[in-house]
């Protein structure tokens, strides 16, 4: 398990692995998906000891295959894989010359040009393949281009980015119908759930009854279970009350450094949830009676 080759096997493994959770789990710009996703660490670390393990075993089985041999065939194992290496270490070797082409530099007199300037030489290498099959590609995708946007009237960049831009604005659309906590004044809708109701409820137990009593009669804030509003009524007009707070110099402060838009959302509901009901000791109404046809 020591030589090179296991040492690499056991750093490519993770480091695809790594790769594949990077490219499979979506991130803000910039960010890591194992930090943003830590358990994807533990996955990691499993292929590591996997592939520990198996070069362990691989090392084992082959260090008792080779006890189990005869000197002379022991001899032989050895030598096979000598040559096996020797082998690929030639291969290795030749490798920037087929990538290349180029001549080394004992036979570099059978390209040498009648061009010799000041003792600089000019050598007739052959152009590299993969630069030469690159140049054939691009040639190639010259024309698949000209033939896509010039003669069949492909998309422009223009209509491609139009596009994009549209089904963009579809996603986000989308996402914030179904995001629990992008709630805003335009997006903002009245809950009915009995589940949202009571959570609103007792935020407003603990932070508003303060000022609003526990029947939401009114104390040092108005009644808020008449058809009278300081600010407006109706869900947007209450949710945006809470999210900037109320009148300057009158108390009511803004709660968005407190509570998420989705526990705000839940507060309002649950304010109006409260019209019409019968509080112990009303306070006098303030403002003016407000109904969703004078928001139009």
């Amino acid at each position: 398990m020591r030589n090179l080759a296991s040492i690499f096997r056991i750093i490519a493994l993770p480091a695809i692995a790594w790769g594949g959770v990077e490219l499979l789990f979506e991130t803000e710009p910039g960010q890591w998906a194992v930090l943003e996703y830590p358990k994807t660490l533990i996955f990691i670390g499993l292929i590591f000891l996997i592939a520990v393990a198996v070069e362990v075993s691989v090392a084992a089985l082959r260090f008792t295959l080779l006890r189990s041999l005869s000197e002379e065939k022991q001899e032989k194992f050895l030598a096979s894989e000598h040559k096996l290496g020797e082998q690929l270490k030639a291969k290795l070797e030749k490798l920037p010359e087929l990538l290349t082409r180029s001549k080394p530099v004992e036979e570099e007199d059978e390209i040498e040009l009648d061009h010799n300037y000041d003792g600089i030489r000019e050598l007739d290498n052959k152009l590299p393949p993969w630069w030469l099959y690159s140049f054939y590609a691009s040639i190639v995708f010259a024309f698949i281009y000209m033939a896509r946007y010039h003669i069949f009237d492909g998309e422009t960049q223009v209509e491609e980015f139009k596009a994009e831009v549209a089904q963009a604005e579809i996603d986000i659309a989308r996402y914030k119908e179904t995001a629990k906590d992008l709630v805003t004044v335009e997006t903002v809708s009245l809950m009915a759930e009995p589940s949202d109701l009571e959570a609103g409820k007792q935020i407003f137990m603990n932070n508003c009854v303060a000022c609003h009593k526990m029947d939401a009669g009114g104390g040092i804030g108005p009644n808020l279970t008449d058809e009278y509003w300081i600010l407006g009524g109706g869900i947007k007009n209450v949710y945006r009350t809470l999210l900037e707070g109320g009148r300057p110099g009158k108390g009511m402060v803004s709660w968005k450094n407190d509570f998420e838009p989705s526990e705000l959302q839940q507060v309002a509901s649950y304010v109006l949830s409260l019209q019409g009901t019968m509080p112990a000791e009303p306070k006098e109404p303030e403002g003016e009676v407000w109904t969703e046809e004078t928001t139009e």
